[in-house]
């Protein structure tokens, strides 16, 4: 690989496209196989998020890909909703502090993911905030699918940064199908106590499996693991698999877990065709996808796009 001077991200990119091997050639391949798959019509795209990809600065990459029309359908975490909507709602994700430790941390009201911090002045604000809307969801619907749900609270806010706000606006349904383990799910379970509002999770599959069926190829984007990972790829086995997926990842392989396995291994469970194209980049999403998407939008826009 040579640096030079003045290089752009796209630049770098094909210097390690140049190498081909390991970390280096990984990341070129991923970055071109999201180009291709972003600009190739017949391709519907899931991207899956799972880990503190809000938080961790994705939140605005991610909605701009919604409102630029690069991504069909989104599969996330009930905490990525949850940190969508807390800056939604005027609040913030903090650098760290210095040496606090966590108890320390507690005691000031506040808690940490990594060294991403948030208030509990901030949450409490979101508690209320996500309380006004549950009850205005509630006096139009008692029963709802998740999708239906997110899409109904992306309705009611006014944040144009959100995640949330902008795939309402632009029709791209949102599934979290572990959305009770987040906060909002908290909220959700606190407001039913005294009010009626019933979440359908196996009414999502209707409509996704209809997602899945109408589409000439299926690409998903994976960044992290865990249950989003799973739903992208499990829809697809009423189809034989995806056509094409990057993974983008720190879990490890060796103890059997899906959030670690290859996207080789998907084939074995006809989540991923025979002849898929498959990339999986070892690191760390808040790093690696940022570059991938400025290189991909490079290639798109300057016309070297290369198919595989």
């Amino acid at each position: 690989m040579t640096i030079k001077d003045h290089m752009s991200v796209l630049d770098l990119l094909e210097e390690m496209g140049k190498s081909g091997v390991l970390g280096a050639g990984r990341i070129y391949r991923a970055t071109q196989l999201l180009a291709e798959v972003i600009e190739d019509d017949d391709t519907t795209v899931f991207l899956s998020f799972a880990g503190p990809m809000v938080p961790g600065g994705l939140r605005k990459i991610i909605r701009d890909m919604v409102a630029d029309e690069m991504v069909d359908v989104l599969i996330t975490s009930g905490a990525n909703v949850t940190h969508d909507l807390l800056e939604a709602f005027g609040g913030r994700h903090y650098r760290e502090l210095g040496d606090k430790d966590d108890e320390k941390l507690c005691e000031m009201g506040m808690g940490r993911i990594a060294d991403i911090y948030t208030t509990s002045e901030d949450f409490e604000r979101f508690e209320r905030e996500t309380t006004n809307i549950l009850s205005e969801i509630a006096q139009e619907k008692s029963n709802l699918t998740i999708r239906e749900f997110l899409s109904s609270i992306g309705d009611r806010i006014s944040d144009e940064g959100s995640i949330m706000k902008t795939a309402a606006q632009k029709g791209v349904p949102i599934y979290a199908p572990g959305l009770v383990d987040s906060m909002l799910g908290l909220q959700l379970w606190m407001f039913t106590q005294e009010n009626s509002l019933c979440l359908d999770a196996a009414g999502d599959m209707h409509e996704l499996s209809d997602i899945v069926y109408s589409s000439k190829k299926v690409a998903t984007v994976i960044l992290g693991g865990g249950l989003p990972k799973h739903y992208a790829l499990a829809s697809n086995i009423l189809k034989g698999g995806v056509d094409a997926a990057i993974q983008v990842t720190l879990d490890r392989s060796e103890a059997g877990s899906l959030g670690g396995a290859p996207l080789e291994e998907a084939k074995s469970w006809a989540k991923a065709k025979s002849d898929s194209n498959l990339v999986t980049v070892i690191g760390d999403a808040t790093i690696i996808f940022p570059l991938m998407m400025a290189g991909a939008k490079e290639i798109l826009n300057k016309g070297k796009l290369i198919f595989f």
